[in-house]
């Protein structure tokens, strides 16, 4: 089911991403990247990295800080580690999408759903989060080292007032979307395992469509994204000169 709104606007790409997935691709500068998620039970695991020079990626901690936040949501950017907007969220159905809950591994997954191999159960065995990201990085030349706190696009993850962290299992619905803008050539490196603070004792990953496509040229005096924070205006100032730079190499 998709009930997202319908673009007026060239779609270079279209795919469907079945749960317990993995998926990337270098999403170009001035190009928007749509995931939907298609019955309300998706978790997308996303890191992003710079595909030119992949030491420098999506940084939590300065994205938080950044912006005085624990969530993203519509008018976010995400921060790389250099001090530069690798993606603004340009729009948005939810209204909070989790930067704190990270990814499962085996055991966790062992522990939670039980054995479920391939030996067995063939392309239907259960798979991390971890296990996913790690496949999929690869591809990139990319491994465990460079795997850093991820987002959970779809997911919410909050604390309760004793500080307890919960995870609201009705926060994602049928058709919910979220836009990325990349504001500089971005890899973008996803999966679909559960979330690890999902307590659904059913092992019942969530699909996600995926469009990409052109995005309106950004006037950065009246971005609602550059303009969201003043920490972002200052690192879109960085990402432009790092695009300029990047374009007379």
């Amino acid at each position: 089911m998709n009930t997202s709104p319908e673009l007026n606007t060239p779609i270079v790409h279209r795919d469907t991403l079945p749960g317990a997935r993995y998926w990337s691709l270098v999403v170009k500068r001035g190009f928007c990247l749509r995931l939907v998620d298609r019955d309300g039970r998706a978790n997308v695991s996303t890191l992003l990295y710079n595909p030119i020079n992949p030491l420098e990626r999506y940084n939590a901690p300065d994205t938080l800080k950044g912006q005085h936040t624990s969530k993203l949501t519509r008018g976010n950017m995400l921060y790389s580690d250099m001090g530069r907007v690798m993606m603004s969220i340009v729009d948005d159905s939810l209204g909070w999408h989790d930067t704190i809950g990270g990814i499962s591994d085996a055991a966790m997954v062992r522990e939670k759903y039980g054995e479920h191999g391939y030996q067995q159960y063939g392309n239907d065995f259960y798979r991390s989060g971890r296990e996913l990201f790690l496949i999929e990085l690869e591809k990139w030349n990319l491994g465990r080292r460079d795997l850093v706190p991820n987002l959970n696009f779809f997911s919410k993850v909050h604390a309760d007032a004793d500080g307890t962290l919960m995870f609201d299992p009705e926060h994602s619905q049928p058709g919910a979307h979220i836009d990325l803008r990349a504001e500089m050539d971005t890899l973008v490196v996803l999966n679909t395992a559960p979330h690890p603070m999902d307590a659904d004792p059913e092992y019942r990953p969530g699909e996600i469509d995926l469009v990409i496509y052109r995005s309106e040229p950004v006037v950065p005096a009246y971005d609602y994204c550059v303009n969201f924070r003043p920490e972002n205006a200052r690192a879109y100032a960085n990402t432009a000169i790092h695009n300029c730079q990047e374009a007379y190499s």
